[in-house]
């Protein structure tokens, strides 16, 4: 259960990687999690698989309600994104021409040197034709979906929409959805998913991304429920 609040962001994606999985409580609450679903004979971790591949079955593609749409950046190396950002872009480009003035915070940062996730997405955006006075927050201090939501509660704060400002739309690729959802509810969200593509695509690649964040989410949510158990709050506040 990644905790990198008090830490300034690291200087490299790997640095970021080994930090959170040398930490001795997500050490722990690794070990609970393979435990289970090791003693489970795989039956814990069919379940998490099952329920990520509905989140990203179900998504729709619309804004719905939320006051503001939170964009998850992608890893880009070099400042190039990959297939999946650019659609998530395409989607919030698309948003924007539906519903004029919904505001966009956009997300991640980068490695030093290059530009962040967020600005790759303001460029992306101005480039696809959203309007320059289209309301637009960047989030680019953060290297995970946990530091995402978290710095996007504290500019939501800041930015001062009301009492329902943490009911947001939230947008990125489907595979990604489940894991988004997860967090911004441990964080104190209303929030709902909207899907980048307009559907699922069961090719073997994505096949690897749902697994691999059906073993994500059980990580987090069996860590979580054993911290509650417990009655580790330092555990906890890893989630928080």
């Amino acid at each position: 259960m990644p905790d990198t609040r008090r830490a300034p962001p690291p200087a490299t994606r790997l640095a970021h990687r080994l930090r959170l999985f040398s930490d001795r409580d997500v050490l722990h609450g690794s070990l609970v999690a393979v435990t289970a679903c090791v003693a489970s004979l795989g039956l814990v971790y069919l379940a998490y698989l099952v329920h990520v591949w509905r989140v990203a079955r179900g998504a729709g593609c619309e804004a719905g309600e939320g006051r503001r749409v939170l964009v998850f950046g992608k890893h880009a190396p070099g400042g190039r994104p990959d297939a999946d950002f650019e659609a998530r872009l395409d989607r919030a480009a698309a948003l924007g021409q539906q519903r004029p003035g919904t505001g966009f915070i956009l997300l991640g940062g980068g490695a030093a040197g290059e530009p962040s996730e967020a600005e790759l997405a303001r460029r992306g955006l101005l480039a696809r034709g959203l309007p320059g006075e289209a309301p637009l927050w960047l989030e680019d201090q953060s290297r995970d979906t946990l530091q995402n939501l978290r710095n996007a509660r504290d500019l939501l704060a800041l930015i001062g929409t009301g009492p329902d400002r943490h009911r947001v739309t939230l947008l990125s690729s489907r595979y990604h959805l489940a894991r988004c959802l997860w967090f911004a509810r441990r964080l104190g969200y209303d929030a709902e998913p909207c899907a980048a593509e307009p559907a699922l695509r069961m090719t073997p690649a994505n096949l690897c991304r749902l697994a691999g964040e059906a073993g994500y989410i059980a990580l987090v949510d069996l860590g979580t429920r054993w911290a509650k158990l417990i009655g580790s709050r330092r555990m906890l506040a890893r989630t928080e």
